[in-house]
């Protein structure tokens, strides 16, 4: 089993990645862990302090070869507004409920929650159902490993 020497920022690294692992958001903020590649490489993933791995990120082996972290799809909400006045209304409330939320271009994404989705409809948001990886803003205090 390799270790993993360094985590290397998604369009940072090169080459070919030997192996890659498929994670959902809550499997890439982790500090230590095992991980299977889905080529059958083995992986321990040991650090001092919890990071959150992101979509395309690099994790590169103490042998120095690659292994491509690719986020999981999840069912998701796309959300939208009018305008964008309406647009951070919807995200004031989804943030005072504390909910995860991803910002795509001048849509919001959150995981599909009919108590949520039923909330943001009443409020006039368009909400199309997504299958995508989960990308959630770390918010003030969240941490990462940029």
């Amino acid at each position: 089993m390799h270790r993993v020497a360094e985590i290397i920022p998604a369009g940072e690294w090169k080459g070919t990645a030997l192996d890659f692992v498929v994670l959902d958001a809550g499997e890439r903020h982790r500090r230590r862990i095992v991980l299977q590649g889905e080529r059958g490489t083995a992986v321990l993933l040991d650090l001092p302090n919890a990071v959150t791995l992101r979509d395309g990120d690099g994790l590169m082996l103490d042998n120095g070869a690659i292994v491509r972290v690719d986020g999981k799809p999840e069912p998701l909400v796309e959300i939208s507004a009018a305008n964008a006045i309406e647009l951070a209304r919807l995200a004031w409330h989804l943030g005072n409920r504390h909910t995860d939320v991803q910002i795509v271009g001048e849509r919001l994404r959150i995981r599909r929650d009919h108590v949520l989705e039923d909330m943001l409809a009443g409020l006039g948001a368009r909400l199309v159902p997504v299958e995508a990886p989960f990308e959630p803003e770390h918010g003030a205090y969240g941490h990462s490993h940029d």
